[in-house]
């Protein structure tokens, strides 16, 4: 799968913005064929940075939620300014 596919959207909530500052971690909306291996590679990739854990869940909406933390190397507000969303 194309690492466009797999990442829908980043997620920014009031939740997700203290994850970023306090547990170094990112949320985004994936696809919900994506398994966790999918979704590292895509954030790798897109993003070039080390991933070092991947939790998915699926919301009542039917939307496939993943919390990507990342290595202690890389920094998650970094990447969260160059997505525009901080």
């Amino acid at each position: 799968m194309d690492p466009y596919e797999i990442i829908l959207y980043p997620l920014m909530t009031e939740s997700a913005s203290l994850m970023i500052e306090k547990e170094n971690k990112l949320v985004f909306i994936v696809n919900l064929k994506a398994t966790k291996k999918d979704v590292k590679k895509a954030v790798e990739e897109l993003y070039e940075v080390e991933v070092e854990k991947v939790n998915v869940l699926i919301t009542p909406k039917s939307k496939k939620k993943a919390f990507v933390k990342l290595h202690p190397d890389y920094k998650a507000v970094d990447v969260a300014i160059k997505l525009g969303i901080l």
